[in-house]
């Protein structure tokens, strides 16, 4: 059920103009609801915490994935090589803990403290906590860490948590959508919201001059297993299956067509709680996937079933530019 009304309103939003014109009304109100609890925090009706270290969010104003995990991957490995001691708070989406806010360490577990988080902490070595507040999230890291920046993974519609960098992540493809706030369209705020923030990095091909380009790069496969190694070109041969529960499983899909593979896809929801049954198929065919799908499938995986790691590439002169403000905001 959830998969079909996933499917339904990502037609909507990206495909079908006419359905989301007459949900238009109510994203008018979403998007003036939005405004309003914007500026209760402005005015300080509502409370925004400062933290003694600084914060750079990473976020995005659409609904579902845009890349910014790879980001942030990307980012505590850029500050640890500048010097920095960066720690890292998230949501920790999908995680079904029963106390918040959660630790997070290599050997967490996924269906606690969600599968980004998990996959984050294993793959920078940072210390991390996740936590709807925001605000909790960072204090704990901050009692049990000697941060000294916070790299929030998304949250750039969490006001309570103080920021002093904002980069918000587009998805290169599927841009705005249809252009309305939800439930209309897929934008949890104006796109006017973008002019506020420091950078706008996209996940693909830049249409502004301002926006940062990011490719998500990838060409072996890893498998869950064994932890074997393989060229994705050897897969070119045999027939495939790929399965992903992201923001935008076609995004993983064409990685793979574009290594020459020749693939059944399987697309889920984002966050999608795997079972057994789903990534086995009436076959001993490969079966690929994402990473942030495999913290959640390596228990119960099989030696057909392998990873595909992603890295993010960034614009020459991103590392300087972001480097250059933090030390701005030190300083000042």
């Amino acid at each position: 059920m959830k998969k079909t009304l996933a499917r339904w309103a990502e037609d909507i939003w990206y495909k079908d103009p006419f359905i989301g014109a007459w949900l238009m009304p109510l994203g008018f109100l979403f998007s003036d609801a939005v405004r309003f609890r914007r500026f209760l925090y402005r005015i300080g009706l509502l409370k925004t915490h400062k933290l003694p270290v600084p914060v750079i969010v990473v976020g995005n104003i659409t609904v579902g994935g845009t890349g910014k995990t790879p980001l942030i991957i990307w980012l505590a490995r850029l500050l640890k090589e500048a010097g920095y001691r960066p720690g890292i708070i998230s949501r920790g989406y999908g995680g079904r803990a029963e106390s918040w806010p959660q630790w997070v360490d290599s050997d967490s577990d996924a269906a606690v403290v969600g599968d980004e988080a998990l996959l984050i902490a294993r793959q920078t070595s940072c210390p991390m906590a996740v936590g709807p507040m925001r605000v909790d999230a960072a204090r704990l890291l901050l009692e049990r860490s000697d941060c000294n920046v916070i790299l929030s993974d998304d949250g750039l519609q969490h006001y309570a948590l103080a920021r002093d960098i904002e980069i918000a992540v587009i998805d290169g493809e599927r841009r705005f959508g249809n252009g309305y706030c939800l439930p209309a369209g897929p934008l949890r705020e104006p796109i006017k919201r973008l002019e506020s923030v420091d950078f706008k990095v996209v996940n693909g091909t830049p249409y502004e001059d301002k926006e940062i380009a990011m490719q998500l790069v990838g060409d072996q496969a890893v498998n869950l297993v064994n932890g074997q190694h393989k060229p994705l070109p050897e897969f070119r041969d045999v027939e495939c299956h790929a399965l992903a529960g992201i923001g935008n499983p076609e995004r993983f899909f064409n990685l793979l067509a574009q290594a020459g593979l020749s693939c059944k896809t399987h697309s889920f929801p984002d966050h999608y709680p795997f079972q057994p049954g789903d990534i086995v198929f009436n076959d001993d065919a490969p079966v690929l996937m994402t990473e942030k799908d495999a913290v959640k499938c390596t228990a119960f995986a099989g030696q057909q079933h392998w990873a595909v790691p992603v890295t993010a590439e960034l614009s020459p002169g991103f590392s300087e530019q972001l480097l250059n403000l933090l030390g701005e905001k030190n300083n000042g």
